[in-house]
């Protein structure tokens, strides 16, 4: 199987996240997620691509040195947030009647759909997706996908729910990817790659609500029968939160977002003895500022949350399927860990509540940080880029970068530094010490190559002689750890190497 990469980026209204993965067909391995504080993103959707491509562009860096990697392109997800929907019709006409459906048919149905769906304004709007909600033949009506192929019709008809967004808010991704000259491979609805991330299959047949509780958004996406049934959003989530906090206590943002992380919880009622204590506020000499009873910091986030859960029941109401959440809610996002979050939505709506992390669909050693409920949409966005068969989203590592150090993400092995300065040492043996030349042209180069010999300028025949009165030497040095270090992954360490290896004996090597 072919081995690839991909790099998922979303871009969030307080942090962008980073994850690259490693597929080999069905199994997805993490081997790298990170956060970084963002810019220029409001409402989960780039209001300002310059500043938006500085945090982004530092994120990709740092991925790049720590994995050793070059990122060519990413897949990335769409904002959240006005978002509409409407719903498409579209029929097909079939030459054999007594032949069974197939599944080419139905995705042809689906482009038509797609494709022939007038948008009204062009210029501004864009499609973001298209979800099947049903497919009915000349006798036959309501069924799902999995159940109309095979049934004979002479006609097949579909209904859709179109999603649609400010072309803008797309195009403005497109205006930060390209200017750190980082390709695009694919934009995702955000929603759906989610719900796939997080939800049971039984969940979504039954009936289910995913909460997405973002820092500048909320959004809700209902599950039935196993396809998205609605979808919306609200321009709200935890930075309001700790806007709120912010104002009330008169400190800075910063120290706002920490308050909340460490002390902020839901239901001042239940805190028990923990709303007794209070908080001491004091400056950078240490000089007390004001109390802040957490009691009252509570009740300044439970009035918030109370306000977002409200507005979100209210889609669901509108949905038209309240009645049918027999899974009841699944609440994921950054702010789904905000302590008694989940009761109190249950506490207000009735239904179950349970927090969704990302299912284990992937192993992700030493990346602790992408089974948390922030992480879910990259989760779910190396989940559907697999399924897509999105070409690999990276340069190979670096020759000499051992396998488990790629997938750890961890620096360098002790070997391969060992190899280095051996080679190291015997270039400076080789080359002229009084060039500049000879100082730094055997160093590791930052695009990938080990040793660039490209400024080597000891003649060809002048090496040899100097390897001819040097033969003795050299091979009283233990070789064995070049060797051993080329491993069948990593032998492609001696295309770097160009006229040093060719030029080595094999006794040498």
């Amino acid at each position: 199987m072919e081995e690839k990469y991909i790099a998922a980026i979303d871009l969030g209204t307080s942090k962008i996240a980073l994850t690259v993965a490693k597929a080999m067909g069905d199994d997805i391995q993490i081997i790298y997620y990170k956060e970084t504080p963002s810019d220029g993103i409001r409402n989960s959707y780039v209001f300002n691509p310059m500043k938006a491509a500085g945090p982004l562009r530092q994120a990709i860096d740092q991925a790049e040195q720590e994995l050793r990697i070059k990122i060519l392109q990413a897949v990335v997800g769409l904002p959240r947030y006005a978002v509409r929907q409407v719903t498409a019709n579209a029929r097909l006409p079939r030459t054999d009647s007594d032949a069974g459906i197939t599944r080419e048919e139905v995705e042809n149905l689906k482009s038509m759909a797609v494709e022939q769906y007038p948008i009204d304004d062009p210029k501004k709007e864009i499609m973001y997706g298209a979800v099947a909600q049903s497919f009915s033949t000349d006798d036959s009506f309501n069924h799902v996908e999995s159940d109309i192929i095979g049934m004979p019709s002479e006609t097949i008809e579909g209904n859709f729910k179109v999603f649609i967004g400010a072309k803008r808010q797309a195009t403005n991704i497109d205006s930060v990817f390209n200017s750190i000259n980082v390709a695009v491979a694919r934009k995702y609805f955000t929603p759906d790659v989610v719900a796939k991330a997080v939800l049971y299959d039984e969940e979504m047949d039954n009936g289910v609500a995913l909460i997405d509780f973002g820092a500048g958004a909320t959004s809700v996406t209902i599950y039935s029968r196993k396809v998205m049934r609605h979808y919306a959003s609200i321009p709200f989530g935890g930075k309001v939160i700790t806007t709120d906090i912010k104002s009330e206590a008169t400190v800075t943002e910063h120290l706002a977002e920490n308050i909340k992380l460490a002390y902020g919880a839901c239901m001042p009622e239940r805190l028990q003895t923990l709303g007794e204590k209070s908080l001491q506020i004091v400056d950078e000499n240490r000089v007390p500022q004001q109390i802040l009873p957490v009691k009252y910091l509570s009740e300044i986030i439970t009035s918030r949350v109370r306000e977002i859960v409200n507005a979100i029941l209210y889609e669901i109401q509108e949905s038209g399927y309240a009645d049918s959440l027999r899974s009841g809610v699944v609440l994921t996002g950054g702010c789904a860990n905000l302590v008694g979050c989940a009761a109190f939505i249950k506490e207000l709506s009735g239904y179950n509540v349970r927090i969704g992390y990302p299912r284990h669909k992937f192993s992700a050693s030493g990346c602790q940080g992408i089974l948390e409920t922030s992480a879910t949409a990259c989760a779910g966005m190396v989940l559907a880029a697999k399924n897509d068969h999105i070409v690999s989203c990276i340069e190979e590592p670096l020759a000499w970068t051992d396998e488990s150090a790629v997938e750890t993400g961890e620096t360098v092995p002790e070997e391969a530094e060992s190899y280095a300065s051996y080679e190291t040492e015997a270039q400076e043996e080789a080359a002229p010490a009084d060039t500049a030349a000879s100082e730094t042209a055997y160093e590791p180069q930052p695009d990938g190559t080990l040793f660039d010999t490209s400024d080597f300028i000891v003649p060809k025949e002048e090496k040899k002689e100097r390897k001819k009165d040097k033969k003795k030497d050299r091979e009283k040095k233990e070789p064995s750890i070049i060797w051993n270090f080329i491993s069948k992954k990593a032998r492609n360490i001696v295309d770097s190497m160009g006229d040093l290896y060719e030029n080595m004996s094999d006794e040498q090597i």
